[in-house]
């Protein structure tokens, strides 16, 4: 395995606040562990077939299940990451956003980038519609299945 992929790997690893990670490439392999003095977190495995839900150490707010609001942030088509990496609203630095709320998308257009192990991944709409929320900051790590954007 390329020393640069392993350096981005413990770089994401320091970065996202993970334990532990192992990759397979081919016959290849590696797993990159960090001991810290603080006790672990618990582990959160996400399967493809369940919506990404926040760790405990990361909500921010829980919403009881009988409001009226949460009906309403149900509505829409979400648009979700499908790999572990940097999210990038933009083509570079500076740059203007590919899309802002408020804006027509249309199946194909691209909506961000994810950077993971130096390759920039561009995530494109796959329903046309109105961007009504992006859900995660500019230069954020993302997970994979994490809600990246709501498509009304």
């Amino acid at each position: 395995m390329d020393i640069r992929k392993l350096k981005k790997l413990i770089e994401m690893l320091e970065e996202s606040g993970i334990a532990e990670i192992e990759i397979h490439e081919g016959e290849e392999s590696v797993r990159i562990t960090r001991h810290s003095a603080v006790a672990p977190a618990p582990t959160v495995m996400v399967a493809p077939s369940v919506p990404y839900t926040a760790p405990p150490a990361m909500a921010t707010a829980r919403v009881p299940e009988n409001r009226p609001e949460q009906a309403e942030q149900e509505v829409g088509h979400t648009v979700r990451s499908p790999m572990v990496g940097t999210f990038f609203r933009a083509p570079t630095p500076g740059a203007k956003p590919f899309v802002e709320v408020g804006q027509r998308v249309e199946v194909g257009e691209i909506l961000c980038i994810i950077e993971a192990m130096k390759i920039l991944n561009q995530i494109e709409a796959d329903q046309a519609g109105l961007i009504t929320r992006v859900l995660v900051e500019n230069g954020q790590p993302v997970e994979y299945n994490q809600p990246l954007f709501t498509i009304e």
